[in-house]
C-alpha cells in the first residue's frame, strides 16, 4: 500500500485537468493564487462558481456535473457543509481525485469518496504539496 505522500505526487503527475470548485474571481483570494499557480505550472484549470461566467481567462461552470470534459482533480475550496454535494458530483462526473484544501475535512463524504475508488486528501494545498513534489518537473 502506497503512503498518502506516494498518492499525492502519484496524482499530480497523473493529473491535466483540476476542477477548482468555489473559485474566486478575485485575486487577493486563495483560491485564485492556488488556480493561478496550477495553471501557470500546466495543469488545465476549470472554475466552478455560479456567480462568474469567466475567471483566470477560462470559462466558468456553475456546477461539476455541468463541466464537458473529464475532470482528474476536483479542488475544493467550500465549507465543510458544502463537501457531501460537491463529493456526489465528482462521483458523478467520474473524477480521479478530490482534494479538499487546508481546512476542509468531511471524513464521511471522504469514506463516499473513497468507497467510489476515488483518490481523497484533505487538509492539504495542494500549491504547496506541488511545490514540495513536483517543482522541479514543471515548466
Amino acid at each position: 500500500m502506497r503512503s498518502m505522500d506516494e498518492e499525492i505526487r502519484r496524482v499530480l503527475e497523473m493529473a491535466k485537468v483540476i476542477a477548482v470548485v468555489g473559485l474566486s474571481p478575485n485575486p487577493s483570494r486563495p483560491s485564485h493564487d492556488v488556480a493561478s499557480y496550477l495553471k501557470k505550472h500546466g495543469y488545465r484549470i476549470i472554475p466552478v462558481n455560479p456567480h462568474a461566467a469567466e475567471i483566470l481567462g477560462e470559462r466558468s461552470y456553475p456546477d461539476l456535473r455541468e463541466v464537458p470534459e473529464p475532470v482528474d482533480i476536483v479542488n475544493i475550496f467550500r465549507r465543510p457543509e458544502f463537501v457531501p454535494s460537491i463529493v456526489e458530483s465528482a462521483i458523478a462526473i467520474g473524477a480521479k481525485a478530490i482534494w479538499m484544501q487546508l481546512g476542509i475535512v468531511h471524513e464521511e463524504a471522504a469514506a463516499r469518496a473513497r468507497e467510489a475508488g476515488i483518490l481523497v486528501v484533505m487538509d492539504r494545498c495542494i500549491k504547496v504539496e506541488h511545490q514540495k513534489y513536483l517543482r522541479s518537473l514543471s515548466p
